[in-house]
């Protein structure tokens, strides 16, 4: 029997209208605003009537070091959810929303897969509630006036030279790294050097994440620094009276959207920053929503946990005052094989040793997780081809340093593959054993904090940046950023800044070759190594298999 592709599992599922779903967490239906029969955001009037309910437990699901073998992590996510709904559990997810570049590039799609998925799946991989069109157009209005103000006159003073804001597309499009604008004439402007970085690593996107609300919204984006004067003097997007217009622009779309799993369960889709460029996570403004609707909210992080997690913990949970009361961790005996040098052709054949030996990676974060003061579960995303022997590989080690691995079935079983997963996280989370704190103080110097991530998650022996990287992060101190997070951008698939480092490498070295402020999110963006803040499409992009069939039907979405 052919194995379903995740398009087609989702076309055969059975969805309730969105208003019996939004009805599972008691949200009467004149609070949901439809988008179609089956996807809703929620009223800021209705949100405003939880604030006096007491919080849910807050579950995050982070993963090992991803590699070509794959992980699964919202689609463990997304099994959990249903998982924890079957044993009783008042219970949805929180996860992002996916770009169009890795849906077009890399990955055809994020809304998970198997029987653990979300759907509508093809809405949500394309263009959804029209969040991100909103994000992008609101980045580049502030661009656009930005170039205006200086062509009628430049009263605030900007340097052109001196200019730190890019604009922005939701695609991946390595042409429009570098470009030179305004060219043409006087009647365009003054030419300058310019960029774009795809819209998941806007600080647009940054704020729309971490606002509470459309005041606070409107507050962040004032404080944007959108270049210096001649004189090192920061203008911001309040200068240049652009922030009430982009707020305008972003006030339907700051609404979290509501949408069910296969097993009919809600979940909210909200927001959607890269984890190895931005902070990875989804809105606050979803996930606080959720805690007040759900006794367990289970929300994902990207990449990694030495990334998303780290931002999870390090960013979001420190600007929200999150505190979370469990982590489940997402590996694949396949994943560990690859860190265990296994190529990707002789994954199917059994090897114990190599699983021992990728377990260093599991080890790593597990270790990790734990400096932040939260108890992790591994979840072993089961593949048909894993050995007991294999599995009981893995759950030596986490037994080794203290925790439970788990064997998940949810891609073939749906929810019914995570019941013992979710009462070991159930029983973690009524426990109260996790005692979550940040790994670094808000007092801690900027370079401290990024030698501090590092050496403490990455396992760095040295971190380098040249004098003007060093210069820019003291200057920023004495503007009153000193106690601002950093994000780290840096390559998923290594603890180090190579991408070809599997496993756990230690004592390499982490060079910073770039920072920037993002003053209306509240933390500085430190790059590391070759990453790049607008990715390119790889040989064969994911867009040369999608189409539309004789039906009118998508196809090759995964």
């Amino acid at each position: 029997m052919a194995v379903k592709s995740d398009i087609e599992i989702a076309r055969e599922a059975s969805l309730q209208p969105i208003a019996e779903i939004g009805g599972k967490l008691d949200i009467p239906a004149d609070s949901l605003l439809q988008y179609g029969p089956h996807k809703a955001k929620l009223s800021y009037d209705f949100i405003r009537s939880l604030k006096d309910r007491p919080d849910g437990k807050l579950i995050l699901v982070t993963a090992i070091t991803p590699t070509p073998a794959g992980e699964g992590k919202t689609t463990t996510t997304v099994g959990l959810g249903d998982g924890l709904n079957r044993i009783g559990k008042r219970a949805t997810v929180c996860l992002r929303e996916p770009s169009l570049g890795p849906c077009f590039g890399m990955k055809g799609g994020a809304a998970g897969g198997g029987y653990a998925q979300v759907v509508p799946m093809e809405d949500i991989n394309l263009h959804f509630t029209g969040d991100f069109h909103a994000i992008g157009i609101a980045h580049n209005l502030l661009a656009a006036m930005v170039d205006n103000h200086i062509y009628w006159g430049n009263k605030a003073g900007l340097d052109t030279r001196r200019i730190a804001f890019r604009r922005v597309v939701d695609m991946n499009d390595r042409a429009l790294r570098q470009i030179t604008s305004s060219l043409g004439g006087v009647a365009n402007g003054f030419a300058r050097e310019d960029g774009f970085d795809i819209t998941v690593a806007s600080e647009i996107m940054a704020i729309f994440c971490l606002a509470t609300d459309l005041d606070d919204l409107a507050g962040r984006i004032g404080n944007i620094v959108v270049g210096y004067t001649r004189a090192r003097k920061p203008v911001r997007a309040a200068d240049i009276k652009a922030a009430p217009a982009m707020a305008v622009l972003l006030k339907d779309a700051l609404m979290p959207n509501i949408v069910q799993t296969l097993e009919n369960n809600p979940a909210f889709i909200h927001g959607g920053p890269f984890a190895n460029i931005a902070h990875g996570c989804n809105s606050v403004t979803a996930t606080t929503t959720a805690l007040k609707l759900a006794d367990y909210v289970v929300t994902e992080a990207g990449f990694g946990a030495d990334l998303g997690a780290e931002k999870f913990f390090d960013i979001k949970c420190r600007k929200a005052g999150l505190a979370p009361d469990a982590t489940v961790l997402v590996a694949t005996v396949r994943a560990l094989k690859m860190h265990g040098g296994v190529a990707r052709d002789d994954l199917g054949a059994e090897n114990v040793d190599a699983v021992r030996a990728g377990c260093s990676n599991l080890a790593r974060h597990i270790e990790n997780i734990k400096k932040f003061g939260v108890q992790p579960v591994v979840a072993v995303n089961r593949f048909i081809a894993d050995t007991e022997a294999e599995l009981n590989a893995v759950r030596e080690t986490a037994a080794g340093l203290g925790a439970q691995a788990i064997v998940a079935s949810h891609w073939s079983d749906g929810g019914a593959g995570t019941e013992e997963l979710a009462q070991a996280v159930v029983d973690i989370c009524d426990s109260g054993e996790s005692n979550f704190r940040p790994l670094y103080a808000d007092d801690v110097s900027l370079f401290g904090k990024i030698e501090t991530v590092a050496k403490e998650i990455y396992r760095a022996g040295e971190v380098t940046a040249d004098a003007k990287v060093r210069n820019q992060l003291t200057d920023w101190e004495a503007e009153g950023y000193g106690d601002f997070p950093v994000c780290m951008a840096k390559t998923q698939y290594s603890f180090s800044t190579d991408p070809a480092l599997k496993g756990a490498p230690e004592d390499h070295a982490v060079n910073i070759r770039e920072v920037r402020l993002s003053a209306g999110a509240g933390f500085i963006v430190a790059i590391a190594g070759d990453i790049m803040t607008m990715p390119g499409l790889p040989r064969v992009p994911a867009a040369e298999a999608i189409h539309l069939d004789e039906n009118g039907l998508v196809q090759g979405l995964f």
